[in-house]
């Protein structure tokens, strides 16, 4: 919290400019008050002249380099920080996990954090310094040995038409990185015991962040339960998941494609629920922590379009109705949509702007059609 200021300190926070004019204004008083009769030469006048405002400019300086020293560390949502690439895990063929470390230790950071994950989903803005644009990404929860350090995690996709995820990717270990944030994405109520997240590819590093602020959240009485459905092109991007679910194989038409109008799709090959593959990709992982945390209070069910395994009304239904609240409950439900565009208007309608703003527009698409009433809907 900022300390309060006075009108008589108020100085201090004002701009260089005025603060030399101040100091200009210093000057004709000390001029204009000297005695008449006892006056000084008029080189060592000149002199003192010079050596006052030497002084003064420079502490001016020094005070200006300071405040902004000390601002630059804190992670905030008005001015860009830099952060420092630490490493780049890959995940997948076409995506990373890319871990950012503050310029040096600042406790602040952790403060912020804090009450963003404590909120529910949220995000920074990175900024692509050539081209000066800027695109938002959501942080993956902390893991448990970066608990005390000045680190953030984001699963980061190479898009062939992306300029700022090309140009992220294409960055060495140790260069900088300017972010600014965070920006809440979604407040999560503290009355909401359900939550079920449709994610599409990147979309489950939201889903994630609202599992850990959800189940943060447990104690003897209340158990707050996340149910996602992830959807990948490919089963790299999740490979070593497996369903908690039945999760039907029936032949679908993808959203994409069913966007377009186009035929279904082919029969799944067998045994396509699940990976034959030892190896776990990190953010599946994450996804297994988080359940052996909270038993009893995650699933995960994953959806491969190359296995030809689609979100459809089943299995949204399937879930929605094993989730009755008791009668007189007045726990809330609440179904978050996070993914590519196209991927949230098939599920639930696209999103607007209006007036410079994102708004969330009418709810469409199949959640609309199933007629969920006890569930909010959300999209990200």
């Amino acid at each position: 919290m900022k300390p309060k200021t006075s009108a008589r300190g108020s100085s201090l926070f004002s701009s260089p400019s005025s603060l030399s004019r101040s100091v200009g204004q210093i000057q004709r008083r000390h001029a204009s008050t000297s005695s008449p009769t006892v006056s000084s030469p008029p080189k060592q006048r000149t002199w003192l002249r010079v050596a006052v405002v030497t002084i003064a400019a420079a502490g001016i300086g020094a005070y200006i380099r300071s405040y902004q020293d000390t601002t630059s560390t804190t992670l905030n949502p008005i001015t860009f920080t830099p952060y420092y690439l630490v490493s780049k895990e890959p995940v997948s063929s076409t995506g990373s996990i890319f871990t950012l470390k503050a310029p040096k230790r600042a406790s602040h950071n952790c403060e912020v954090y804090k009450e963003a994950w404590k909120t529910g989903v949220w995000s920074v803005m990175f900024k692509q310094p050539q081209l000066q644009i800027g695109r938002d990404y959501t942080p993956l929860p902390p893991a448990s040995v970066e608990k005390h350090e000045e680190l953030l995690r984001f699963f980061i996709r190479k898009d062939t038409f992306g300029e700022m995820s090309r140009y992220l990717h294409s960055l060495e270990i140790g260069t900088p990185i300017e972010m600014r944030g965070p920006k809440i994405e979604c407040e999560i109520p503290p009355d909401v015991q359900e939550v079920l997240f449709i994610a599409g590819g990147t979309g489950i590093a939201p889903a994630l962040q609202a599992g850990h602020t959800l189940l943060s959240r447990t104690d003897e009485t209340h158990k707050p339960k996340i149910h996602i459905l992830w959807a990948n092109r490919k089963r790299d991007d999740c490979v070593g998941g497996t369903n908690d679910s039945a999760v039907t194989s029936k032949p679908q038409t993808p959203w994409f494609l069913g966007l377009l109008k186009s035929s279904p799709a082919k029969p799944p090959p067998a045994d396509s629920n699940s990976s034959t593959s030892p190896f776990s990709s990190p953010i599946v992982k994450d996804l297994e922590a988080l359940k052996s945390q909270y038993p009893g209070q995650v699933t995960v069910d994953y959806f491969v379009d190359e296995e030809n395994t689609f979100i459809g009304k089943k299995a949204i239904l399937d879930l929605a109705d094993s989730t009755r609240p008791l009668q007189g409950s007045q726990d809330q439900k609440l179904i978050l949509v996070s993914g590519p565009e196209g991927f949230i208007g098939y599920m639930a309608g696209p999103k607007l702007w209006a007036q410079g703003m994102e708004l969330q527009g009418p709810l469409q698409g199949i959640i609309k059609e199933l007629d969920l009433k006890d569930w909010a809907v959300w999209k990200l």
